[in-house]
């Protein structure tokens, strides 16, 4: 069960700023499944991202994005053993269709969130709390 509030479990000797093409997945987030759906919320800057996926099937929603637009977001996930993986299809900087794979999967109570756009994957780790 992904239910929680996850923190970036960051290793003490990292560079600070970050970047790599994490953008918005390397900040905390809030994971709510009820039923079918799963449900992240986080913070953008000033503005709260909301992102819905159905957790079989196809989705589709708005999302906060750079400078607090919304682009709308298609999105279809699906269970692979114990990961789930999400495609995304949504705009992206110079209004170019992009898609993005995140494939998440639980060990040990760290959340890891594998993410794969046109830049090569980026693996982030999760803490609860």
């Amino acid at each position: 069960d992904f239910t929680g509030k996850w923190t970036p479990d960051v290793p003490a000797d990292a560079p600070a700023g970050g970047g790599g093409g994490r953008g918005m997945f390397a900040g905390p987030m809030t994971v709510t499944v009820t039923g079918d759906t799963l449900t992240i919320e986080r913070m953008m800057g000033e503005n709260k991202s909301v992102s819905t996926y159905k957790l079989e099937g196809e989705s589709t929603f708005k999302r906060t994005g750079r400078g607090g637009n919304e682009v709308e977001v298609k999105a279809k996930a699906k269970w692979d053993g114990n990961k789930l993986v999400i495609t995304e299809t949504a705009p992206g900087r110079g209004g170019d269709m992009q898609e993005t794979t995140q494939t998440w999967s639980l060990d040990g109570g760290v959340l890891s969130i594998e993410r794969t756009t046109g830049m090569g994957p980026v693996t982030i780790k999760y803490k609860k709390g």
